[in-house]
């Protein structure tokens, strides 16, 4: 089973967090992100995306940035707006959001269950991304940016959560995206043992959203522990931050993808090569989807429904029944020639909240041809897919609300 640990977390005062903790690193571009900034000087933006601290036209490198972020780090501790805990403590983060609440505990989990598979994984990582982060973590000596994981049901667990959420929470705010931010913190030690002891009954995690962060810190403790001669195990480096939700509060939604180009020479050539795989009906409006294994394509102007034929995929094989991957091992592909989807410049991911609106605003700007909506993958779809030891196509999964980065920060 699968160990979590209290940590002195670095944290946000009740008074500073609503100005500090900011959206993750990875969900805005450059632009919006120097947009939010502006005003702020104490968004976490600036420790998590020091980029946004260069002037527009000017390329630092990447040590400049990593050495703005840890400067940016340094200046908000200096200044009293992030303050370590005294004492070791587990933290419970609640997130509200369109009336409905989640809520994960934020601990340190074991870079030894995530090498031993006892932290399971859906996904690649992609060596560029797992090194920016790692050099990101080492310059900064900090992992700011939590792993997001899920793990099933349990409802010892949950009973422990509703008795340690009745009181009034440290921090509570909620954040221009209108998604509210709780964090309890829990330091007495009958209370960290219980829980504790209640997540030695589970048999696994898995990684719901940091696939990068999670390998990152398996890399950085392999490296501290090398130059270390009197490693013991203990140290902070060999853990990692983590908060983990159960499964039956999470939300999903839509991944969606645009393309460049057809790679035919009209829509209806395209068309016509898509009809091979996929049953296609034309639609008025905007593509609402039924059920699974159905898409949307909206291009020129208009919006067309997909059904995938049942023979072009195994509904019994947990990966290869996920939409995203059908989408690619039959369309994305062999139609148009995007044969890794990771690398190739011609797509670009669409995260769910941005909704259709954003395909057709994108299709519509000439910037891209064509658009692809999605329904979301279930979370019972990724569990099975982590249980069977397969991946998902990237950006098969996006999770929200999401959490802020810089609610709680461990200190290596």
């Amino acid at each position: 089973m699968p160990l979590v640990k209290p940590f002195k977390a670095l944290r946000p005062t009740k008074e500073s967090a609503p100005s500090v903790a900011s959206p993750p690193y990875d969900v805005l571009s450059s632009e919006e992100a120097k947009e939010l900034v502006k005003d702020n000087p104490h968004s976490f933006l600036r420790v998590n995306k020091p980029e946004v601290d260069f002037a527009s036209g000017i390329t630092p490198t990447a040590e400049e940035i990593n050495e703005k972020g840890k400067e940016n780090l340094n200046l908000l501790i200096s200044n009293g707006k992030l303050v370590q805990e005294k004492k070791e403590a587990l933290y419970l983060y609640r997130l509200t959001w369109q009336e409905k609440s989640q809520t994960g505990l934020a601990c340190l989990c074991s870079v030894e269950d995530y090498v031993n598979g006892l932290i399971k994984k859906h996904e690649n990582t992609r060596p560029s991304k797992v090194s920016d982060r790692l050099e990101h973590m080492l310059y900064l000596g900090a992992q700011v940016g939590p792993v997001f994981s899920i793990f099933e049901q349990n409802e010892d667990i949950e009973s422990l959560f509703e008795k340690l959420t009745s009181s009034q929470s440290e921090i509570d705010f909620v954040a221009r995206d209108d998604i509210r931010h709780q964090l309890w913190v829990i330091d007495n030690s009958d209370d960290t043992d219980a829980i504790s002891d209640a997540f030695l009954g589970l048999d696994f995690f898995y990684i719901a959203d940091g696939h990068h962060r999670s390998e990152a810190a398996y890399v950085a403790s392999k490296r501290m522990k090398a130059i270390n001669p009197d490693h013991t195990g203990n140290e902070t480096y060999n853990f990692f931050l983590n908060v983990i939700f159960p499964d039956s509060e999470l939300r999903i939604l839509p991944y969606n993808r645009v393309v460049k180009d057809l790679k035919h020479d009209s829509l209806e050539q395209f068309l016509d090569s898509v009809s091979e795989f996929f049953l296609i009906a034309n639609s008025s409006e905007e593509v609402e989807l039924d059920t699974l294994h159905q898409f949307g394509i909206y291009s020129q102007g208009k919006w067309y429904k997909l059904t995938c034929k049942p023979e072009s995929f195994d509904e019994n094989n947990p990966a290869n029944s996920i939409d995203s991957n059908i989408l690619y091992e039959n369309l994305l592909k062999p139609i148009l020639g995007i044969e890794d989807i990771r690398t190739d410049s011609r797509i670009d991911f669409i995260g769910g909240i941005r909704g259709n609106k954003e395909l057709v605003k994108l299709v519509d700007s000439g910037s891209w041809s064509v658009a692809f909506s999605l329904n979301p993958v279930s979370v019972k779809q990724l569990l099975n897919v982590a249980n069977a030891s397969e991946v998902m196509p990237p950006k098969s999964t996006w999770f929200e609300p999401k959490l802020r980065s810089g609610m709680v920060i461990n200190l290596f």
